[in-house]
């Protein structure tokens, strides 16, 4: 009785859920968050990553404090700054519906729908970048536990950046129903050349490859 109970909340649940997507269109915007907001995560610890190995620092422990603080930061500022600007967006969208319909919607399931559109954007805002950062810098962890050397470490973190880019480009080309390879070429185009631009502000500022 009570797991026949407990799945049919979890069914009425998720018709909630969907039908508050629905109605917020919360899946394309979370889509974009998302898209853009791992793009940035993956780049700027790629960044950190390239600068800190040009500046020969060979400390795992200098890359994954540098890296987590900034997944963090960009976590907490993707999560409030999402949440803060959906929030005037939304509230903005239900006045004019209760102007044009003489009406208080503040119980109505529009109401609803705008919240969970709120919170899942912010979410999804504050999510990607933080865990697009820390795949970037996740094999320096390998390198403090002792299981790879910190240069094989660089150069999987750039294999990983890549792969992150180029799954994001396919992901868009899915969405749009366009060539995934095209796609995910185009997003490794822009990793190579912020890598390049890396390199040459790092070694235009001091720093050294060898």
């Amino acid at each position: 009785m009570h797991i026949l109970m407990s799945k049919n909340s979890n069914e009425t649940l998720k018709r909630k859920i969907k039908r508050y997507a629905e109605i917020s269109n919360v899946g394309e915007i979370s889509r974009r968050y998302f898209v853009m907001n791992a793009f940035d995560g993956a780049l700027t610890l790629l960044g950190v990553v390239i600068g800190a190995y040009i500046a020969n620092i060979r400390s795992p422990l200098s890359i994954i404090s540098a890296g987590v603080a900034g997944s963090l930061a960009m976590g907490v500022s993707g999560v409030s700054g999402a949440y803060m600007t959906e929030k005037a967006e939304r509230l903005k969208q239900l006045k004019t519906l209760e102007k044009a319909m003489l009406k208080n919607l503040r119980n109505s399931i529009q109401y609803r729908s705008y919240r969970f559109a709120t919170l899942m954007a912010a979410l999804v805002d504050g999510l990607s970048p933080a865990l697009a950062g820390i795949s970037v810098i996740s094999p320096f962890f390998m390198v403090h536990l002792g299981f790879l050397t910190f240069e094989n470490a660089f150069f999987y973190s750039i294999g990983i950046t890549l792969v992150v880019l180029f799954s994001l480009g396919g992901y868009l080309a899915k969405i749009s129903d366009e060539n995934v390879i095209a796609y995910g070429l185009q997003m490794l185009a822009v990793g190579v050349i912020t890598a390049a631009l890396a390199i040459l502000v790092s070694i235009a500022l001091g720093g050294t490859i060898v």
